[in-house]
């Protein structure tokens, strides 16, 4: 994983965080990009998971 990224959403009365990880794909030399609307708790633990 070579970067990660982490922006703050509200929405109405929720917090919402869009957190953007690049992962390398299986069997070849490429990076793909994971993005996911999470609550802001999580995405620590979300982003550390490969």
């Amino acid at each position: 994983m070579a970067k990660k990224s982490v922006a703050t959403l509200q929405t109405g009365s929720k917090k919402l965080t869009k957190a953007i990880k690049m992962v390398k794909k299986n069997n070849s030399n490429s990076y793909s990009f994971v993005e996911t609307i999470i609550n802001p708790d999580i995405a620590n633990e979300w982003l550390s998971k490969q």
